[in-house]
């Protein structure tokens, strides 16, 4: 218990100690100073996230990080354990991203602040017509060279076994013609929800796989999409 509360009260403190720097990323976007104000952004939220998760305990091993395309546009699809998921991926993948992530999070303060800084577009899976415009916003984003990563279970997973994945998500990649790099979470489930929300230290496997090129599908293999990067990112969670 004395963890969570402490890792609680770090969680909050540190976005208030923080936010001075927003100002600051403010006036690099007012000064035109774009590439400053990436930089800016995209160390401090990997800093502070990677904080929180050694504030956890957790033990990270990360698997396949030569996997990470070089050049062009990234569409990170991951499964969905936990809400330390966003937090692990801000950590140790190693580019700049922003999230789909869901609406909730829009409202949050603080932590929404910071999410717009990196591109996070907020979906609300319950209004079909805002789902779509997240979408079309996405692939605007991917196509201006801005890393996304979606949860295309749409929710976590309760268990730990991975969901059915919802074919929409895949019109980010289809549509904006970019690379798809599938993530398997194995075990962030266990730092908080699977002990009724208190913090616990633990092991997490997080692989990174071969990126699939998605320029020249064709509409059977577009279609194919959502089972072949789920059979791919299942594959880690079985072993």
């Amino acid at each position: 218990m004395f963890r969570t509360i402490k890792w609680y009260i770090k969680f909050i403190g540190s976005l208030i100690i923080n936010n001075p720097v927003l100002k600051k990323a403010d006036k690099l976007l007012e000064q035109g100073k774009n590439e400053e104000y990436e930089e800016l952004v995209t160390k401090k939220v990997s800093d502070w996230a990677m904080n929180r998760m050694n504030d956890s305990g957790a033990k990270v091993n990360v698997y396949g990080i030569e996997n990470l395309p070089k050049d062009g546009s990234i569409l990170f699809v991951s499964n969905h354990q936990s809400n330390f998921d966003i937090l692990l991926l801000l950590s140790y993948l190693p580019v700049p991203k922003g999230f789909v992530a869901k609406t909730e999070l829009g409202s949050f303060p603080f932590v929404n602040k910071w999410m717009k800084k990196i591109h996070c577009l907020f979906m609300d899976r319950h209004d079909i017509k805002q789902s779509a415009q997240i979408i079309i916003e996405g692939i605007k984003q991917l196509k201006s060279g801005i890393n996304m990563v979606i949860f295309p279970e749409g929710t976590r997973s309760k268990t730990g076994e991975l969901g059915e994945f919802k074919a929409g998500s895949f019109k980010l990649a289809t549509k904006s013609k970019c690379l798809i790099v599938p993530i398997t979470i194995d075990g962030t489930r266990k730092i908080m929800e699977a002990n009724n929300y208190k913090i616990m230290p633990e092991t997490i496997n997080l692989y990174i796989h071969e990126p699939i090129n998605t320029s020249s599908l064709s509409k059977e293999e577009q279609a194919q999409l959502p089972d072949r990067v789920r059979n791919i990112i299942n594959k880690c969670l079985l072993q």
